[in-house]
Parts: C-alpha cells; structure tokens; sequence
C-alpha cells in the first residue's frame, strides 16, 4: 500500500460490504497526513453507519435539530488522530483523540468540525451536541457494539425533541442497531483486509 492507496480506499465503489465513499475533504486529509490502510478503511466503515444512523433518524423525528452534514464529517474523520499515533489502531490509547482534533485545526478544519476527533469517546462530557453522540455511536455500533449508556442519551434527546416516551423511542433504537449490527462481520473484514502500516 502507499499514499496513492489512500483514496482508492476512500472513495472507491463497494459491494461487500456496500460502504458509502467518504466524503471528499475527509479522504484529501487522510491522503495528506499519511493515514495508514486499516485506519481510511474503518473511517469509511463507521462514515457508512452514520449515514445509516441519520437516514434512521430523520424521518422518525423531524424536528431534531442536528447538523447532519457535520455527523457525517465527524464520522468520517474522528480517528485520525491515529495516523500521528498508529499503536492505538491496533491496541487501546486515547492520545489520538486531542492529536486529531489538532490535527484537524492544523489543516483549516473548522472548530466545530475538528471536535468530533476529541468528543467521540466521551459522550458525558457537558456541551456534548447530538451530533457528537450520534458520531459516537456510530463508531461503537459500527462493529455491533452496544453501549446502554450512550444508547440511552441518544434515547433522551430524541424523546425530549418530539413527546414520544423514551420506552417507545428505546424500542425502535434498539430494532435499528440491531440491523445495523447485522453487517458488522462483513465491515470487520473489510477494515482487517488492510495493512496497519505502508509499504
């Protein structure tokens, strides 16, 4: 694999398993910071479930007020932290959280686009947007993680926006995740048929 790789696995068409193509800004950053195989291919397999998370949510409850564009970005680009600290690919590690929102700043990349690579992992923390839990469950259900935690909050705001109890809104979550679930094997493999590291 080398740079050129990079927006191949970005952007190109994907049957098994069917994976949207990142969005253009997302995969030109990648291709400039180095990002290694494995890391564009899991960018592009949590993308993809947040995409699928928001074609969920919209319908079911439109007057969420969310920036669906900014989810899909944030998605897209929450890990790269990972290019500058490429252990955590592979093992646990937070220090690729603030090294990516950095990272992002340091390419032009808005403040409030760049916080999606610092506020994937903390869900709790207080000013955390819909938008952020969303990015956050994305990149857990991707692999047919489930949090109830985080879950939960996701449940909270979408029954505080339209009146539904929160039971209510827990069931159609959970029937959703679980589809989504359904294809993490087939997302795994892809992400693992690619090298942690170039050539």
């Amino acid at each position: 694999m080398t740079a050129g790789d990079t927006p191949s696995i970005a952007t190109d068409d994907l049957d098994d398993p069917p994976l949207r193509p990142l969005p253009e800004r997302a995969a030109l950053l990648l291709e400039r910071v180095g990002a290694p195989p494995r890391l564009v291919a899991h960018l592009r397999a949590v993308h993809d479930v947040a995409a699928q998370l928001l074609a969920w949510v919209r319908p079911r409850c439109p007057g969420l007020e969310l920036d669906a564009e900014a989810v899909l970005f944030g998605a897209a680009t929450h890990d790269i932290g990972k290019a500058l600290h490429p252990a955590e690919l592979s093992g646990p590690g937070a220090r690729h959280e603030a090294a990516g929102r950095e990272l992002l700043l340091e390419h032009g990349v808005p403040a409030g686009l760049a916080r999606f690579a610092g506020t994937h992992a903390s869900w709790t923390a207080p000013g955390t947007g819909v938008e952020d839990l969303l990015v956050s469950l994305a990149d857990k259900v991707w692999k047919n993680k489930r949090v109830p935690e985080l879950e939960d909050l996701v449940v909270a705001r979408l029954a505080e926006t339209d009146g539904r109890p929160a039971w209510q809104w827990f069931m159609e979550l959970d029937e959703a995740l679980t589809a989504v679930g359904e294809d993490a094997d087939r997302r795994l493999a892809y992400q693992m048929s690619h090298p942690l590291g170039r050539r």
